[in-house]
């Protein structure tokens, strides 16, 4: 079963107050991680090509993967060759700079860049040194003007010239920093982005104390669109969810937040007879996946990516993508053709 995060995360109640000691100790040490990055003490590395970072302040999946598919697709449609650098969480293998195939093993290089790979088409370079990444990366493809970095916003080491912050209300919990609430930087750490893209619609009060603090960072909405399922043993067979009403259907998801999958099925009119939720990055087995006298297995694209030859047939695969306004590009765009020309 899914590993749950603590129930204090959710309120600002006695239990979480009793973490608050550490919560500031984890605020001081990461600020003053950060601040030696920033004057000089330990030193951070530049690569010959901008930068581009899409990360979270909070613990869980908050939907960075769609959106890096997204950028990915909107800077080839202006010209640009980008690639992506992922650190390979998940992967057992990836302790040094290594190129991620679409047939590349998840459980050596992690789920995610497998995914990107096969989605984004572009290089994809996983290593936990994202310097080394950057520069293995541009070594073997020195035709990449601009490089994205999967996840990265608090590896200081590498310097970016664009930040991307996506926010998910659902995994902000109490807004407190860890381990007293879910937050890996403070919510005020998100107007410091050129970028912020929040599920559904933007929260007032959070915009407003934002740009107060900071300015104007440009704020955007996204929400993730589900396509047609398609089936895992055969790609090319595509089904929409009417027609799989009616049938018995177990679900199953192993990523950051399990349930917006098995909300999406509800909101597209299925009711699964069962739902299963997984850690993050779960490693499968075939027990794991049993249809449990059901009709039909569902499950994610980043389940789909370790889950071939394992999930019995049929089992059906739910991509999503990221739904965002061509104006979101702006800000980034600026930043990457000021730092091509500088």
């Amino acid at each position: 079963m899914a590993r749950q995060a603590p129930a204090w995360w959710q309120s600002r109640g006695a239990v979480a107050c009793l973490w608050l000691p550490v919560s500031a100790l984890f605020f001081v040490v990461a600020t003053l991680r950060r601040l030696a990055y920033r004057v000089g003490i330990f030193r951070a590395w530049r690569l010959p090509v901008p930068v581009i970072v899409v990360g979270n302040i909070a613990v869980g999946g908050s939907g960075k993967t769609p959106v890096v598919i997204w950028l990915v697709q909107a800077l080839r449609r202006r010209g640009l060759r980008p690639a992506i650098l992922s650190r390979g969480y998940g992967g057992s293998a990836a302790k040094t700079p290594r190129a991620v195939m679409p047939d590349s093993d998840p459980g050596e290089v992690g789920d995610e860049p497998v995914l990107l790979a096969r989605r984004a088409q572009c290089p994809v370079f996983v290593s936990p040194d994202r310097v080394a990444g950057g520069r293995a990366l541009l070594k073997r493809h020195p035709d990449v003007d601009v490089v994205i970095t999967d996840d990265g916003l608090q590896h200081y080491r590498l310097q970016r010239d664009v930040e991307i912050i996506v926010l998910d209300p659902a995994t902000l919990g109490n807004r407190w920093l860890l381990p007293a609430g879910p937050l890996r930087e403070p919510l005020s750490r998100a107007g410091e982005a050129q970028l912020l893209l929040w599920h559904g619609r933007p929260d007032a009060t959070v915009t407003q104390a934002l740009r107060a603090r900071h300015g104007t960072p440009d704020i955007q909405p996204m929400r993730l669109q589900p396509g047609d399922f398609y089936r895992l043993d055969a790609p090319h067979e595509r089904r929409d969810a009417a027609s799989l009403q009616g049938l018995r259907l177990r679900a199953v998801a192993g990523i950051g937040q399990p349930q917006r999958f098995f909300d999406t099925l509800r909101a597209l009119g299925l009711e699964p007879a069962r739902t299963d939720a997984f850690p993050d990055h779960h490693a499968y087995v075939a027990a794991d996946l049993d249809l449990q006298a059901c009709d039909v297995l569902l499950m994610t694209e980043k389940d789909a990516i370790k889950c071939a030859g394992l999930a019995p047939p049929p089992t059906w695969v739910l991509p999503v993508e990221a739904l965002i306004a061509d104006a979101a590009l702006a800000p980034v765009l600026e930043r990457v053709h000021g730092s091509q020309t500088a």
